[in-house]
């Protein structure tokens, strides 16, 4: 089997991209907007449209494989490519990959999205995006001529078990923390909100105290709106390096703070994303390792996440193996070919550190439906519900896919394999 022709399509992108140094230095909302200067390169304002490109490959015997081509909502900051604007690649893509996929034999996935993975143009490979629309393409396609489902297609070739079961959904909430975080806790979300601590002032408070103010008052909603006292979820928290900026990014206070919140939580597991941004790799690496260390001293539970700078496989793997934190976001537009998803997952289970498949708001329903046959495939602890910052469309568009899947494994392999 052939790709017979190729289209590039912009799009819009499920959200917005936005210059997270201009908001972590407090930028203000002016409703939906930020009032202020970009300070970020590329950004022309603090919040602008985010954007796609689809790539459809069309196969001999017609079908179309489709990938979608997406960047994170804080592109540019913390190791990450620049803004991926469809006006700017466009020409590129037409230029450079359409000669190269049209004509093209569909081979195994692993082999065609490493072969283009590793493309280098000008000394640097094609950016993130694109890796990562270009991989979801090629592994339809592989699925398409193969008459597989495309986690069918990633166990076979990475020689996993097929396992029909499902993986922990962890939501979202944006903004609306507090609305959102009702509606996950009514459909019993298995890990949440996330609830977008970005900035000292609004919403961590200038002693954290805003932020052990919201724990207090989440938990106390579980308890109140569960239908069943066994619905037990993960309380999960993206700081964004903003606990590191009230304590001057001092190791000590930071993690003496964060194990003091190990009592607002009640019997809850705290996982704690991204703690401080320390703005550099390797210093992020240490941070985060003298963090966790200092946390398992004090007998805390409380656990670390690791985000920004752990951008790449081989990023994961440095952090993987230096016990950096207890759970690493697999971001998944940040990691190019979506065959460094899957690796990245495996690697971590391997060697002992959680795997939370994460990804970006302003992502897209082709990408996210991608993303949760690989998440079926090699089983992180957890993937998120995506696209989007409405909780509600993310979370069905990943739930409804896995449950899809799900149902299509039992009937061609049984209960269990």
């Amino acid at each position: 089997m052939k790709i017979k022709n190729v289209l590039f399509v912009p799009g819009k992108s499920a959200f917005f991209f936005d210059d997270q140094k201009a908001i972590k230095n407090g930028a203000k909302l002016d409703g939906f907007v930020y009032e202020g200067q970009p300070v970020t390169k590329g950004f022309t304002t603090i919040r602008q449209a985010g954007e796609c490109v689809s790539i459809l490959l069309e196969l001999e015997d017609g079908q179309l494989a489709v990938g979608d081509c997406a960047a994170v909502q804080y592109s540019g900051v913390g190791g990450r490519d620049p803004l991926f604007l469809a006006e700017h690649y466009l020409p590129f893509m037409e230029q450079e990959l359409k000669p190269r996929l049209t004509g093209m034999e569909i081979g195994t996935f692993r082999q065609m999205a490493d072969k283009f993975e590793n493309l280098t143009f000008n000394g640097k490979k094609m950016h993130t995006a694109i890796r990562y629309g270009l991989s979801q393409a090629l592994l339809d396609a592989r699925a398409l001529a193969e008459k597989k489902l495309k986690a069918e297609v990633i166990c076979e070739e990475y020689k996993l078990p097929v396992i029909a079961e499902r993986v922990k959904i962890f939501a979202q909430s944006g903004d609306e923390r507090y609305l959102n975080a009702d509606k996950m806790i009514l459909k019993e979300v298995d890990a949440l909100p996330h609830a977008l601590i970005n900035n000292v002032d609004d919403k961590l408070g200038r002693n954290g105290e805003k932020l052990r103010e919201y724990l207090r008052w989440l938990v106390n909603r579980i308890k109140r709106l569960r239908r069943r006292a066994s619905y037990h979820p993960d309380i999960h928290i993206d700081v964004y390096g903003t606990i590191g900026l009230i304590f001057d990014s001092n190791i000590d206070r930071v993690a003496d703070y964060l194990a003091s919140l190990e009592k607002e939580v009640d019997d809850f597991s705290l996982y704690i994303e991204g703690p401080v941004d320390m703005e550099e790799k390797y210093r992020q690496l240490e941070a985060l390792a003298a963090i966790t260390r200092k946390l398992e001293s004090l007998g805390s539970k409380v656990k670390i996440v690791a985000d920004e700078h752990c951008n790449t496989l081989e990023d994961i793997k440095e952090f993987t193996d230096a016990r950096a934190c207890h759970m690493i976001q697999i971001k998944t537009p940040d990691l190019g070919g979506i065959q460094n998803v899957a690796e990245s997952n495996l690697y971590c289970r391997q060697h002992g550190v959680e795997a939370y498949q994460g990804g970006t708001c302003n992502e897209t329903d082709i990408s996210a439906l991608t993303c949760v046959h690989v998440a079926v495939a090699t089983r992180p602890d957890r993937m998120l519900a995506k696209p989007g910052m409405g909780f509600d469309e993310g979370f069905m568009i990943i739930n409804n896919e896995m449950e899809r899947i799900i149902r299509v494994l039992k009937m061609k392999y049984g209960e269990k394999k």
